[in-house]
């Protein structure tokens, strides 16, 4: 299970130096930060330096998970969103909301525009591990699930508008 964990820290590595070429090619200045240290790739995380590169207004990709193996990338997020103080933590994923069951497997799962940290724990809901809606939970911070399937659909949310769930505390 370790060397597989350390493999998907190393894959995260991976898809984030793509990203910042990709966001560096449209004029995009962002910067890696990773929990594993890798000086000839990129820096290493520390709370301190992404808050100023985000006052600089650079875009801040985290890598490496949380740099420790049995820890899944959903906790890696919640963590660092807890972090750097943010205002919400966005999970892209393959529906487009938090449904009452998976709604490829059951036709009658309903999708909710909004619901609770807690509620999403106790009914079991498999959108995130429990370990990275707690540490939210636990930090005020909402979850908004949205699909990576639809084209724009991101965009379409950061304006207000799209397909998602709100998981939130009121």
């Amino acid at each position: 299970r370790v060397t597989g964990d350390h493999m998907g820290m190393l894959a995260t590595v991976i898809n984030s130096l793509a990203l910042r070429t990709s966001l560096n090619k449209i004029g995009v200045d962002a910067v890696v930060l990773s929990a594993i240290a890798m000086p000839e790739l990129c820096e290493s995380f520390s709370q301190r330096q992404a808050t100023a590169y985000m006052n600089q207004g650079k875009v801040v990709i985290f890598a490496g998970g949380t740099g420790n193996p049995f820890f899944t990338t959903d906790s890696a997020a919640a963590l660092r969103a807890a972090e750097i103080g943010a205002d919400a933590l966005f999970k892209g994923t393959q529906v487009d909301g938090v449904y009452s069951a998976d709604p490829k497997k059951d036709p009658n799962a309903t999708r909710f525009e909004r619901i609770s940290h807690g509620e999403v724990i106790n009914r079991g809901l498999s959108i995130m591990d429990t370990a990275a809606i707690a540490l939210a939970r636990e930090n005020n911070i909402p979850i908004i699930v949205y699909s990576i399937h639809e084209k724009g659909g991101f965009g379409d949310i950061l304006r207000g508008g799209g397909r998602c769930t709100v998981v939130a505390d009121d």
